[in-house]
């Protein structure tokens, strides 16, 4: 009986986990198609201590439809840098709310929804194998 209760858990964790992602997925989908694209210029990087070597994370400069110039900072940080200063970058950002900006990129769009996907997916086939085989 336990363990008919633990791996249910874990089924049910691996639905509620890929839930979250498909909604993250859906949000950026509807950003895509409803928000404004415009190009950002890099304006600096910001250097954060990493373990064995420096973080960078891009500054981003934009102009929403209003003309007042916005900055964006990168919540993803890499070594090396992914982008240096002065380059134009491609980002959507929300008509409703300027400040909410992505890159386009696959990363910075998806990465919400594709890192709880991967932690998902194990969740959802060993949780429902062993339900299937100990139900069948």
């Amino acid at each position: 009986m336990f363990w008919l209760v633990f791996y249910g858990f874990l089924a049910a964790l691996g639905v509620f986990i890929a839930y979250m992602a498909w909604l993250q997925f859906t949000k950026t989908q509807n950003l895509l198609a409803d928000g404004i694209k415009t190009k950002a210029k890099v304006i600096h990087l910001e250097v954060f201590t990493g373990d064995n070597n420096p973080l960078y994370s891009p500054v981003f400069e934009y102009k929403d439809r209003r003309n007042q110039v916005l900055e964006y900072t990168s919540r993803i940080r890499s070594y090396p840098a992914p982008y240096k200063v002065g380059d134009v970058v491609s980002v959507v950002y929300d008509k409703q709310k300027p400040e909410t900006m992505k890159v386009i990129s696959f990363w910075d769009l998806y990465r919400g929804s594709v890192i709880p996907f991967m932690i998902a997916a194990p969740l959802l086939v060993i949780g429902f194998s062993y339900l299937a085989f100990r139900l069948i």
